[in-house]
């Protein structure tokens, strides 16, 4: 699986803060109490739970920062399932900096691969009808960008990652706009031609009005599935349809074979279970 590595500079950033509020201003006293110096350890991460890894590039920035003797042998890579039980990496060398890197290390690949099991179970659920399930911009503040790499673990297409990537106007945009179309009018005017506009829309007679006005993708925020059907009749081809809002595992599949092009899921990243893993001396 081919997954687009996040920038070593934000993730550098990332890891450093979660090691400063890890460390404080003493370090790890346990470690630098219970274990010597000169503690050689082998120890494996494994998964106590069936899901599927992410996190591999936090993981190693954690212990390249900790202390570059770690070293680090991966026997799964983001996007790689596992079992209950499976090893996914194996570290060796100072005992005392593999402790002391644990817990951030396994706390960047436990809400990680959460993510990606999640998507993973998304994407498993509509496959074969055509259509994406993709992000939102709900995820946890300063990890966005690690975040949606998970989601692209799991199977996921990419979407906005932030507002300065395109055009989407929402429900409030319309309401201070006074209508769907004169929105995208005015986006349209302000951004020229390379900039990509996208609008949500919650009525089916909308959906006219913002394709007339220039829209190249429109979000059927909550339709019901008869309406999804209809916009889709209307204006499959024509424009990008997404449908948004509400969806859920159990709804999915219907609403993948409405026919739309592309399912945004705000679960993927507000709602993924941590997926459990350890690690252990061996």
């Amino acid at each position: 699986m081919n997954i687009p590595p996040v920038p070593r500079g934000i993730v550098a950033e990332i890891v450093s803060m979660t090691l400063d509020e890890d460390l404080g201003g003493r370090g790890d006293l346990t470690s630098l109490a219970t274990i010597a110096d000169s503690a050689q350890g082998v120890f494996d991460i494994a998964a106590r739970a069936d899901g599927v890894l992410a996190g591999v590039q936090a993981a190693e920035e954690v212990f390249s920062q900790v202390d570059d003797a770690i070293r680090v042998e991966w026997l799964v890579r983001d996007g790689g399932e596992l079992q209950a039980g499976a090893v996914a990496a194996r570290l060796s060398g100072p005992a005392r900096s593999i402790l002391t890197a644990e817990r951030a290390a396994l706390n960047f690949l436990g809400r990680l691969s959460g993510v990606a099991t999640l998507t993973r179970r998304y994407a498993a659920a509509i496959a074969g009808t055509g259509a994406v399930v993709a992000h939102t911009r709900k995820t946890t503040p300063g990890l966005r960008a690690l975040e949606l790499q998970a989601v692209r673990a799991g199977g996921g297409a990419p979407h906005r990652f932030g507002l300065d990537d395109a055009v989407l106007i929402k429900d409030n945009h319309v309401a201070m706009c006074a209508g769907a179309g004169e929105a995208v009018r005015r986006a349209r005017a302000f951004c020229g031609h390379m900039t990509r506009i996208a609008v949500e829309v919650d009525r089916l007679d909308q959906l006219g009005e913002v394709i007339e006005a220039g829209a190249e993708s429109v979000l059927l925020d909550n339709f019901s599935l008869e309406d999804l059907r209809k916009a889709v009749a209307a204006a499959k081809g024509r424009v990008v349809l997404e449908a948004s809002g509400g969806v859920t595992l159990e709804t999915v599949r219907a609403i993948a074979e409405t026919g739309v092009d592309v399912i945004s899921v705000g679960a993927l990243t507000h709602s993924a279970r941590v997926l459990d893993l350890g690690l252990d001396a061996v």
